[in-house]
């Protein structure tokens, strides 16, 4: 019951042009800053220990900006659910989407590499831009709230790309695999691991951050391609990402190596428009100086 509620409000939302959702935005927006406060203390201390050289004026219009593009990524994710493709197309864009389609045609399976950066539920929108026959897949954590789990699912498969569970990665893979299925497979690769699980260490924004390395390990594993996902604003509403291959032979490559690399590209992304990454995500709660 709690479900049916939620999805048929979710339906009506879905509905209101994209207008009204910036105009509720900006409500939300006042609320969760002045009111609530939402991890204030969180974003403003992420923020300041990664620009530390930019003085304070500086660095709160960064962090307002951050809340007002957090409410606009929630509403604006609610038009997955009611967009045609045509409509899709023209909010978010996909470049060099030409040469993942080559791959796809000649059987070569992919990994994308994202960081918790723009509008990452608009991205699962990418097999539109795409051609030739693949299985679609983005790894995601379950949300503690089942009702709001489920919501997400549907809203992120609405363009034919599957909701795979972080456990049940590999196997995945393995069933594509045997199934001789070319893959894309996209990683938001910039969760925090668990301080057990913080085993290896990668310079980001000023610090030494742990990080999760079980996409490079299945890239180098299986012999995928290795692109980078590179997003940015156009304008409010509208979004641009760029496929940008990561290496040649990513197999090649030392252990880790991979990592760094999208490490280093994602710290391009944040500092051309640092208002949208996710500093709400306590990323440095384990990292060293």
């Amino acid at each position: 019951m709690k479900y049916k509620i939620a999805k048929t409000l979710w339906v009506i939302l879905s509905r209101l042009p994209l207008c009204i959702i910036h105009g509720l935005s900006r409500l939300c927006y006042f609320v969760l800053y002045y009111i609530v406060g939402y991890r204030k203390r969180i974003v403003r201390h992420n923020i300041a220990t990664a620009f530390p050289q930019k003085n304070e004026k500086d660095r709160k219009k960064i962090e307002k900006r951050f809340f007002i593009y957090l409410c606009d990524t929630f509403l604006e994710s609610i038009k997955l659910s009611h967009w045609s493709e045509n409509q899709m197309r023209r909010h978010m864009e996909f470049k060099n989407s030409e040469e993942i389609s080559s791959l796809i045609r000649e059987g070569k399976s992919v990994t994308l590499f994202l960081g918790h950066y723009g509008n990452w539920e608009w991205i699962s929108s990418m097999k539109i831009w795409l051609e030739g026959e693949f299985a679609g897949g983005q790894i995601y954590k379950r949300l503690h709230s089942e009702v709001f789990d489920k919501l997400m699912i549907d809203n992120r498969s609405m363009f034919g790309v599957e909701c795979i569970e972080m456990k049940n990665t590999l196997r995945h893979i393995i069933d594509c695999q045997r199934q001789g299925m070319t893959s894309v497979t996209g990683y938001i690769a910039d969760q925090s691991p668990s301080k057990a699980e913080s085993r290896y260490f990668v310079p980001f924004l000023n610090k030494q951050v742990p990080v999760l390395t079980g996409a490079e390990r299945i890239t180098k594993r299986f012999g995928f391609e290795a692109y980078y996902v590179d997003v940015r604003r156009i304008k409010r509403g509208y979004w641009q990402a760029e496929f940008i291959r990561m290496h040649e032979c990513p197999k090649a490559l030392n252990d880790y190596q991979l990592t760094e690399i999208f490490y280093k590209y994602l710290t391009k992304t944040i500092e051309r428009q640092p208002e949208f990454y996710l500093w709400s995500h306590n990323r440095f709660k384990n990292a060293k100086d």
